[in-house]
């Protein structure tokens, strides 16, 4: 299978390549390279069509400035490409993030992932902040939502820290099938894996909710993790700028929902609050 490459420039780079890559999987692209000036985007060639971009509104807003240039490839290795550049990741001494071909850590945790380009590996700030903030839960018992799950690796982290009812959604076919796949080789059989939206919780309840996804789209869901999250419940929010919490705690206040704390890395932030 052959694809069609969106070399993409991106001004400014963060969020708006985050932002763009979240409208891009909506209507097909199903893998994304980071670029030192944006994104690469890959989409099969017999899903593409040339008004593709048409309904991508980032593309039409005033904040950002993106350009971008086509081409078509041949099939890509996309494990190779990722090998040649992915390194262990450690999580304050306790958690390893590695490959299957990386050796076996002394850490408590050690998780292994084969990512496929689904987002989340731990290299990323908001990553690496969610699975600090998940390390310091006691999670025994408790019924866990991993939203825009990715790779997975929240959901698995979630699993280690003793839940033994997980819920991981995500909206891209791609990243359900590697999701499943990570949470097979980590051995995590309390982890359901699902392709669905916001919509796939209504009439749901739960315990702790994840979801590290971007600014635009946690506004828009923070109300349903809200009528989704059981008395006294915790909300796990990250893929934002520290300029954004405002607006976050904002969202979250006028739903019900108190804010109890955040952590920053690099500018980026992982906010807890809980239903009252």
């Amino acid at each position: 299978m052959n694809y069609i490459e969106y070399n993409f420039t991106v001004s400014p780079k963060e969020p708006g390549s985050e932002i763009l890559v979240a409208e891009l999987g909506e209507v097909g692209f199903e893998s994304f390279v980071d670029t030192p000036t944006g994104i690469k985007a890959y989409i099969p060639k017999d899903l593409w069509k040339k008004d593709i971009l048409q309904n991508i509104f980032i593309l039409r807003s005033n904040e950002f400035i993106i350009s971008y240039q086509i081409k078509e490839i041949e099939q890509v290795n996309w494990n190779e490409e990722w090998e040649k550049n992915f390194s262990p990741i450690v999580v304050e001494d306790i958690c390893t993030v590695r490959a299957t071909f990386h050796p076996t850590p002394t850490t408590r945790y050690d998780i292994m992932i084969t990512p496929k380009m689904s987002f989340g590996t731990g290299h990323h700030e908001t990553t690496y902040m969610m699975l600090q903030q998940l390390i310091l839960l006691s999670l025994e018992n408790v019924k866990v939502l991993d939203m825009g799950c990715g790779t997975g690796i929240l959901a698995i982290m979630a699993s280690l820290r003793g839940a033994r009812d997980i819920t991981a959604i995500d909206i891209d076919p791609w990243c359900v099938e590697n999701a499943t796949e990570n949470v097979q080789q980590n051995n995590c059989p309390f982890i359901k894996v699902m392709e669905g939206n916001i919509s796939t919780i209504i009439g749901e309840q739960f315990q702790l909710i994840l979801a590290n996804i971007n600014r635009n789209i946690l506004l828009s869901d923070i109300p349903a993790y809200a009528k989704a999250l059981s008395p006294a419940g915790l909300l796990l929010v990250s893929g934002f700028y520290i300029e954004d919490l405002p607006v976050i705690k904002e969202k979250c206040q006028e739903v019900g929902l108190s804010f109890l704390s955040h952590i920053e890395r690099n500018h980026w932030v992982s906010a807890k609050f809980q239903q009252k």
